[in-house]
């Protein structure tokens, strides 16, 4: 199964929150720089990233050393990090969003919705048992309907969609949990321990990994960056 490509578009990808039961409270909004006098203006509290980067040749072969490397060292990964691996081509967009709100359920207080539904039926479920829910639509018309609301919003990008297209760039997350920064791709092994941050420091924390990921492809200019945030009344 494919699934159409979401676009890196804050306010489509803020609908789809929206539509499955974030409280309107909550924004994606565009980050334009990871430059520290531009970091202070993205709005607080900033609780999650979402990174769309290209898959070259030099992203996959950090993949492989990394994952080398933390299977021969080790690494905290806390009990309560949710991470769902991935499945479904195409899906990464949305799988990037589930992170983003599942790590910060406490903080964005759910409303009764799609999301809600997910993550209870999810809770104690392995991350693999996870990501195989999206393979079984039929069977969980929870999962129905956010992909069918995936498929909606990615309808309302600007580009011509084709499913079954290669498609060369994907979405990743990055959330504090317990006080340790993590990268969350489906598609990897186990979530990526980035060190300890802070509410505080988490946003430059953020930014210094996104600024790494750049650097390894200084070539190519098709990076964006995404903030999950809220104004607090």
């Amino acid at each position: 199964m494919a699934l159409f490509p979401l676009e890196s578009n804050p306010e489509v990808m803020t609908k789809f929150l929206h539509k499955l039961g974030v409280s309107d409270k909550w924004n994606l909004v565009d980050v334009f720089s990871l430059e520290s006098d531009a970091l202070d203006w993205i709005p607080r509290p900033a609780v999650a990233f979402i990174l769309l980067f290209p898959c070259s040749d030099k992203f996959y072969e950090h993949a492989e050393q990394q994952k080398s490397d933390i299977e021969k060292h080790e690494q905290i990964i806390v009990p309560d990090l949710y991470y769902m691996k991935q499945y479904v081509s195409n899906a990464c967009g949305t799988i990037a969003l589930i992170h983003a709100v599942a790590n910060n359920a406490e903080r964005i207080d759910l409303q009764d919705g799609i999301f809600k539904q997910i993550l209870n039926d999810s809770k104690e479920l392995s991350p693999e048992e996870r990501g195989k829910l999206l393979l079984e639509l039929p069977k969980n018309p929870h999962v129905m309907e956010m992909i069918t609301a995936h498929q909606e919003l990615a309808l309302e990008g600007q580009t011509e969609l084709n499913p079954d297209e290669k498609v060369n760039h994907h979405f990743v997350a990055f959330v504090e949990k317990d006080g340790y920064l993590y990268e969350l791709d489906g598609r990897k092994e186990f979530p990526i321990n980035h060190g300890k941050t802070l509410s505080e420091t988490f946003v430059q924390d953020v930014a210094k990994v996104c600024k790494e990921f750049m650097a390894r492809d200084s070539e190519d200019v098709n990076f964006t960056v995404m903030a999950l945030t809220a104004v607090d009344n």
